[in-house]
């Protein structure tokens, strides 16, 4: 399962990875902490692979 850290997440900004998901299951509302829809990710990394910060991580 593809989860995002809170606590290396910073929230002040719009998430990067978010553009580079192929199947949109990454969403985020304004700051928050972005939100990966399991049902929709295919697993491929990408997100992860991406993040500058390291939030993102395959638990």
């Amino acid at each position: 399962m593809i989860t995002v850290d809170k606590n290396l997440c910073p929230q002040n900004h719009h998430c990067p990875a978010i553009k580079v998901c192929p199947v949109n299951a990454i969403s985020q509302k304004n700051y928050e902490l972005p939100q990966i829809d399991q049902d929709k990710c295919i697993k491929c990394n990408k997100c992860i692979k991406f993040c500058p910060m390291g939030a993102i991580q395959n638990q």
